[in-house]
């Protein structure tokens, strides 16, 4: 094997080691960035809900309140605008979810799922708790990171519709029963709002992050092949090459070739000076015993 040969072996061996090391290390690091980037994106979410939320209780629900003996129109709930509004934008998050979940909801859509109910349920034994957080499979999504955040009655308003049948509208009351939706209290935790997305959101952008950063080395690393072949082959390869030939030469008897000096200071070229020193000196020799 070629010493060039043996040379580049070893330098594409370092480098894939290196690499490999480095992809792992930075694979891991990106998805943790990867995480934190959903969580802000979650954050953005939740924002613009309480909003709509805000905006349907102070701004639209008075306007249709008139109208609640004879027809309730659902716009003034917070939580069916939040949701609506949601479902418009979603194509700007495509992979998020976004529902608002309730133990005991007026609305049987909101209706929250065993595992949503677990969530609420932290969320009312500790009322501390901005949010709670976990990680599970979700039929038909795959794996999920799961937000909540609770949702109170936070406004006398609230229990005009939800602490006694009697006392909500009647149009609400045709529509869904007296049967759930009622019994609320003040400042309890009635639901949550349950934000999720797909954790291969998180592997996909740490895997285009790995891709551009192994494709970057790769690409330095080319370079770096090539210089230093460059340079090895005029500092190492052919002074060497020129002596090895020399030396072959000297070896059959022949002392005809010109010294070899390579310039500069460095090693190669002390071997060059020793070189010619010695053929030079073997030439006397072998004419001393001719004559």
């Amino acid at each position: 094997m070629r010493l060039r040969t043996k040379f580049n072996l070893v330098l594409v061996i370092a480098c894939l080691i290196g690499m490999t090391t480095a992809s792992y290390f930075a694979y891991v690091a990106a998805r943790k960035n990867a995480i934190v980037e959903i969580e802000n994106e979650i954050a953005i979410i939740r924002g613009n809900a309480l909003a709509v939320r805000a905006y349907t209780s102070t701004g639209v629900a008075p306007l249709l309140a008139a109208d609640n003996d004879i027809l309730f129109l659902p716009h003034r709930v917070p939580s069916f605008s939040a949701q609506t509004v949601f479902a418009q934008f979603q194509g700007s998050f495509r992979d998020y979810y976004y529902k608002e979940a309730a133990l005991n909801p007026t609305n049987p859509d909101d209706l929250a799922e065993p595992w949503e109910a677990e969530l609420i349920n932290q969320l009312r034994d500790n009322p501390d708790l901005a949010s709670v957080s976990v990680e599970r499979e979700v039929d038909g999504i795959g794996p999920v990171r799961v937000v909540a955040f609770p949702l109170k009655v936070g406004a006398e308003s609230c229990l005009e519709c939800h602490s006694d049948p009697a006392l909500a509208p009647a149009a609400m009351v045709d529509l869904y029963g007296t049967e759930n939706g009622f019994g609320w209290q003040l400042g309890e935790t009635i639901g949550a709002q349950v934000i999720y997305a797909p954790l291969t959101l998180a592997d996909t952008r740490a895997k285009q992050l790995i891709i551009v950063l192994v494709a970057t080395v790769l690409g330095a690393f080319s370079i770096v092949i090539i210089v230093i072949n460059v340079l090895l082959s005029r500092i190492v390869i052919r002074p060497v090459t020129t002596m090895s030939k020399m030396a072959e030469q000297v070896s059959l008897g022949d002392f005809s070739a010109p010294d070899y000096i390579k310039p500069g200071k460095d090693e190669i070229s002390s071997l060059s000076v020793s070189f010619n020193r010695m053929r030079r000196s073997l030439d006397s020799a072998m004419k001393l015993l001719d004559d």
